[in-house]
């Protein structure tokens, strides 16, 4: 079994050794970064006994930010040929929108300079074998710098009762609210019959999956496109079912703002380690004008289900807001299966423009 990697953890003897593969310069020299052409996969580790992933660092030399969604990140547990991770980069790595930012959580961060370095803590261990690969799918090169930290154990007893890293990316570039698809006015909204949800049809999904294992929560990442008077996304109530139960729920929650731990119709960015919001781009003018980006990570309360999950929360109270929503969940299973999410083209993945449409 792994032990615990907290502060009291760290006097434990564990009986591991420590191991890096890097993009370092085999000559001694000082160009330490690879060079990913366009339309090229490439393997940045295969490891071949059992251990566990401890830390990923990264940093991209990239032609432009929409390269953090046209590079795509993949994982293999076992001898899988289905990734088990599957995601835009920069996604992966906490933040949506084709963008890098300085932010901090628990899990992950991107740091200085301008969020140029990316960082994932989520143990990730493995029986036999592990296998990161990068897939460029620009149409130009970039430069690709990487440590992956990782244990290696004497046998699979270390991790036989350990389950396996997934992700899974999702996003709707309209969700296609009933209220402005109708050009509702406010008092039409309220009175309309649709206004209760009760069942949770059409949320947006966050997380769709099947199996024995732990949901340990997402980002997700909203662009307000379309102005209204209605337009705060925060009301949308988040509805997570496990093991096909009906509605309600086991948890059902109270609105956007209230699902990332925060109140009020927050206009502040925060970062804490579980939770908050590394992007906000509202105005005085505009509250909710553009890109923002919220978290909530289940570190202390990981959510456990045994046949299946669906993480969902409404885009507006009752799915009435047109927005552009995106997400990256993070999840176990008892054993490695694909993603679970169809990747979009590059086209459906590179982000809006910075200026809204009205």
């Amino acid at each position: 079994m792994i032990g615990m990697t907290s502060l009291c953890g760290l006097p434990l003897l564990r009986d591991y050794t420590s191991h890096r593969i890097s993009s370092y310069d085999t000559s001694g020299g000082n160009g330490d970064a690879w060079r990913i052409n366009p339309g090229e996969k490439k393997v940045l580790a295969e490891i071949n006994a059992p251990g566990s992933i401890k830390h990923i660092w990264m940093t991209l030399g990239i032609p432009n930010e929409d390269y953090t969604r046209r590079i795509i990140l993949r994982f293999y547990w076992d001898g899988m040929t289905d990734a088990s991770v599957e995601a835009p980069i920069g996604d992966f790595f906490g933040l949506g929108h084709g963008m890098r930012k300085n932010f901090i959580s628990l899990p992950l961060q991107m740091s200085p300079q301008n969020g140029k370095g990316f960082n994932s803590w989520w143990p990730m261990p493995f029986k036999k074998k592990a296998v990161v690969e990068v897939e460029n799918q620009g149409t130009e090169a970039y430069a690709h710098y990487f440590y992956v930290d990782y244990e290696l154990y004497p046998d699979e007893s270390t991790v036989a009762d350990h389950a396996y890293f997934h992700t899974q990316w999702h996003r709707e570039a309209n969700t296609e609210g009933w209220a402005y698809e109708e050009n509702l006015k406010r008092d039409q909204i309220w009175k309309d019959e649709r206004i209760r949800n009760i069942g949770g049809k059409d949320n947006y999904v966050m997380l769709k999956a099947e199996g024995n294992g732990i949901y340990c929560g997402a980002h997700l990442d909203i662009d307000c496109f379309q102005r209204n008077p209605n337009d705060w996304y925060g009301e949308g109530d988040d509805m997570i079912f496990i093991d096909g139960e009906e509605w309600p729920p086991s948890l059902h929650g109270t609105g956007t703002e209230d699902w990332y731990h925060c109140a009020y119709c927050p206009t502040q960015e925060y970062n804490a380690p579980y939770h908050g919001i590394i992007l906000y781009s509202g105005t005085n003018d505009w509250r909710w004008k553009g890109k923002n980006s919220v978290y909530r990570y289940h570190i202390e309360d990981p959510i456990r289900f045994r046949k299946s999950i669906l993480v969902s929360i409404e885009h507006g109270h009752a799915n009435k807001l047109s927005n552009d929503y995106s997400s990256t969940a993070y999840y176990y299973l008892s054993e490695p299966k694909a993603s679970g999410s169809e990747l979009l083209t590059v086209e459906d993945r590179l982000p809006r423009p910075n200026e809204p449409l009205y």
